[in-house]
């Protein structure tokens, strides 16, 4: 009676659950934004050239998708709020590590083994999780919107973040040392986890499936692994212009200062942010795989288009245009993937369609840094939009007649 009891008292309804998971991800993406942004000023700071800076980038996506790897598959048979809980705990000891070295090796392993994002979107090790507890309980219909909802408030969140990404000079402006203000910013992130620990500690037990009915991949194998693939070369694409390297691309060809450029990643989030309820609206009238494809390939068209921009103006302009757009197959995307396979199946279809995305996108970084030393800065950014563009018509030509419950006529 007692164990009832006690069961009940940590039991929440969906609503509650999601108001938690969606207050985590708004933390989490606080740090994220103006982490992804001090990272390599910190690291340029301290004496790491582009290269480096970029094999930085690459061992934190490469880690990132060996622990979401493994998150996934041990997902099913283990507390769901102990792996959200750890996970916040690893966010904490990133946050105080990155600013007690200055050794490549060991901030390469710290970057490895952390959480830091250098990336946007839905990349990270928790967000599988978080997708599979959002997709619990969920009718068909309002699926898609309740990843709308989710996505929203992370690019906000990562959009304040890159706001907060220019108080170092605002530190310095009182007498402290730019590297003593760009390594508060890590104990602010460490901060961040704290919180995000005591959030995840209200979610109840078993939050995405119970542990006897979740499985591995069975009867929706083969259409996981062949997103994966896809998916893969979308984000092998997205590496190219991590937002920590899309930072130095305008640090190094417009000169751009670190406070100009928290304001312009702020609004180009807000952008992103505001592209989610859309692109929820747009799937409901011509479906999912439509509404990934056909606003991503305008965006990439504009990312190459500011890569040959010959002022600061034009290149921002059509990057702010590109975030317009370019995020809207994150909600329809995670919908999409949760939609396709059975309840039990969703932890393991999360973390393996997410896990082949961190791990293409950990191979382009590094080259992105080199390419960044080369004579032509905006080499990444045209790689990124001729691959995304093939993806995309590789994703249309491949899932167009997969449709999701909701767009099968009753």
């Amino acid at each position: 009676m007692q164990s009832d009891q006690q069961h009940q008292g940590n039991t929440l309804n969906p609503r509650s659950s999601f108001l938690l998971v969606y207050s985590a991800r708004a933390l989490r993406g606080f740090g994220d934004g103006f982490a992804t942004i001090v990272l390599p000023v910190y690291l340029a700071k301290i004496g790491f050239d582009p290269a480096q800076i970029g094999l930085v980038a690459a061992a934190a996506l490469f880690g990132t998708a060996v622990l979401t790897l493994a998150i996934g598959f041990v997902a099913p048979r283990h507390d769901l709020r102990r792996l959200l809980i750890a996970g916040a705990v690893l966010m904490v000891a990133t946050g105080v590590a990155f600013p007690a070295f200055e050794e490549i090796g060991l901030l390469i392993a710290v970057a490895f083994f952390g959480t830091v994002n250098p990336s946007t979107g839905d990349i990270g090790v928790l967000i599988p999780i978080e997708h599979a507890a959002l997709a619990q309980g969920t009718a068909d219909h309002d699926r898609t919107r309740v990843f709308a909802r989710y996505s929203l408030i992370g690019a906000l969140s990562m959009a304040a973040g890159a706001l907060a990404a220019a108080a170092p000079q605002l530190l310095t402006r009182i007498g402290v040392s730019e590297l003593s203000a760009l390594r508060t910013m890590f104990y602010a992130y460490a901060v961040l986890g704290v919180v995000s620990a005591a959030i995840y500690y209200c979610l109840p037990r078993r939050n995405v499936e119970h542990r006897s009915a979740a499985v591995p991949l069975n009867v929706s194998r083969g259409v996981v692994y062949r997103l994966a693939a896809l998916f893969s070369v979308d984000a092998f694409a997205g590496g190219f212009v991590v937002q920590s390297l899309l930072a130095v691309w305008l640090f190094k060809r417009f000169d751009m200062s670190l406070a100009a450029a928290s304001l312009f990643f702020f609004w180009s989030g807000v952008l992103s942010a505001f592209s989610y309820p859309l692109a929820a609206m747009i799937a409901r009238r011509i479906g999912l795989v439509n509404t990934m494809v056909f606003t991503h390939v305008p965006s990439s068209i504009f990312l190459i288009v500011a890569a040959l921009s010959p002022n600061l103006t034009a290149a921002l302009a059509f990057l702010l245009l590109r975030s317009a757009l370019s995020q809207m197959d994150v909600p329809t995307r995670s919908s999409y993937v949760m939609a396709v396979v059975t309840p039990p199946e969703r932890p393991a279809a999360a973390s393996v369609t997410a896990v082949p995305r961190s791990l293409a996108s950990s191979l382009s970084p590094a080259l992105a840094g080199v390419l960044l030393g080369g004579p032509f800065l905006g080499a990444p950014l045209v790689i990124c939009g001729a691959l995304k563009i093939l993806y995309d018509a590789a994703l249309l030509f491949s899932f167009r007649h997969i449709k999701p419950p909701e767009e099968i006529p009753a």
